[in-house]
């Protein structure tokens, strides 16, 4: 399964904005971004205008780093949203929210997308009481989301689930924190999303 191994901070400083890549690491003076806002590699004293299409290319680069997907897989959660009904840029981020890593992550299983994905691969996630493994699964309104036996009985969510009633829940979620189960309520407005990008300068990018 294809994804970025690199370094995640490296990619806030090349889009010049913090996408919370890290969880909790970003809040503090350690974050990468915070002691050095400006771009990696070396410091050219020249300053470059970028065009209209490196606008649109760089919105579409942060939604992809947004949520840890490959172009591959990124544009084809576009194509899918053009043949749906509705507006294009809200059926994409839509579908990026419905993801099951993203869901996990929501729910406050996890404090980043990247280790809610890790957390889904390992096998400790359940869709619907069956053990689910694949992190691009996407949910539908009334799943519901809990751990698997395994789950339950790791260090990990011991801790987890002693800190998991202060995180903060999106509506179109409701988590039974003393079960560590969660359930898609409703589909996500885009207004509580809260993007860090712009959908309608990702579809201008693929609809040239």
């Amino acid at each position: 399964m294809a994804r970025y191994t690199g370094p995640v901070c490296r990619i806030c400083r090349r889009l010049g904005d913090k996408l919370y890549l890290k969880g909790d690491k970003c809040y503090t003076p350690k974050c990468a971004f915070e002691k050095r806002p400006y771009p990696p590699g070396p410091r050219s004293q020249r300053r470059r205008k970028v065009s209209d299409r490196g606008l649109q290319l760089r919105e579409k680069q942060r939604g992809r780093a947004v949520y840890g997907i490959l172009e591959r897989q990124f544009h084809r959660y576009y194509e899918e949203a053009v043949r749906r009904h509705g507006v294009t840029g809200e059926n994409l981020i839509r579908t990026l929210e419905l993801r099951l890593d993203n869901v996990a992550f929501r729910l406050g299983f996890a404090d980043s997308r990247a280790q809610a994905r890790q957390v889904v691969l390992h096998g400790h996630v359940t869709v619907n009481s069956r053990k689910a493994a694949i992190p691009s699964h996407v949910l539908k309104v009334g799943d519901e989301i809990g751990l698997t036996g395994r789950g339950q009985k790791s260090e990990y969510f011991k801790i987890v689930s002693e800190n998991i009633s202060s995180k903060e829940i999106p509506s179109w979620l409701r988590l039974d924190a003393a079960a560590m189960t969660g359930r898609v309520e409703t589909l996500p407005e885009v207004e509580e999303i809260g993007a860090k990008f712009n959908t309608a300068t990702i579809v201008e990018y693929y609809s040239r």
